[in-house]
């Protein structure tokens, strides 16, 4: 059988695998977004904590995902569990680390003068602060997202959810029938996952920053 008729032949499995690769890619970088942003503000006026912040990220991305997975496995068992906590915690580092650099790179003039014009702390937040670093943050959603694809698909090492099963499948079987098929089918499936991605963040930086600041 050769990889269309595979894919043809197994398309269901591939379109609810797939749907389970996507949602838990989505949901965990929303999860780090938010963990990220809230980490960021509470530093951001602390040059010793921005500094732990900035080599916690630095110090964690160098953390092997198979290492990090199979830690896991004790406290957490295998499944969904690990499989979501890796992913979640390799997605904050490159967000806080954008987070902290984009915060930190806001005029502090425009702070004072929106603070001067009667704003709280979190109105001058939400409406001066975090738009202004928007675009940098959002790189770094953008590189996380990417990454944590590929670490989504290692993840079937747990018994995580996602297309990661059909490569490992495909990889323990190889020299059998339809293993190369299988793993081929993963692979392409989470690059093309990580396409529709990316692009769909492209659409949402150009509709969520600031005219001028694009300008």
């Amino acid at each position: 059988m050769n990889l269309w008729d595979f894919l043809v032949d197994r398309r269901e499995v591939l379109v609810f695998q797939g749907f389970q690769h996507a949602s838990m890619v989505a949901q965990c970088v929303v999860a780090a977004t938010l963990l990220a942003l809230v980490v960021a503000v509470l530093v951001q006026h602390n040059k010793r904590a921005v500094g732990l912040a900035t080599a916690t990220t630095a110090v964690g991305l160098t953390i092997p995902a198979f290492a990090l997975l199979g830690l896991l496995i004790a406290p957490l068992g295998i499944g969904v569990a690990p499989a979501v906590t890796a992913l979640v915690f390799y997605a904050t580092l490159p967000i806080l680390r954008n987070a902290v650099v984009g915060l930190a790179g806001v005029d502090p003039a425009l702070v004072d003068a929106a603070r001067g014009m009667g704003m709280s702390r979190l109105t001058t937040l939400a409406r001066v602060e975090i738009p202004l670093a928007w675009p940098v943050i959002l790189a770094g959603i953008r590189v996380s997202t990417q990454m944590v694809m590929g670490i989504g698909a290692i993840a079937a090492y747990v018994s995580g959810p996602g297309l990661g099963g059909l490569i490992f499948t495909g990889l323990a079987r190889l020299g059998g029938a339809n293993s190369v098929n299988s793993a081929l089918a993963g692979t392409v499936s989470v690059v093309v996952l990580a396409l529709i991605f990316d692009g769909i963040l492209v659409l949402a930086g150009k509709y969520t920053t600031s005219r001028g600041i694009r300008v």
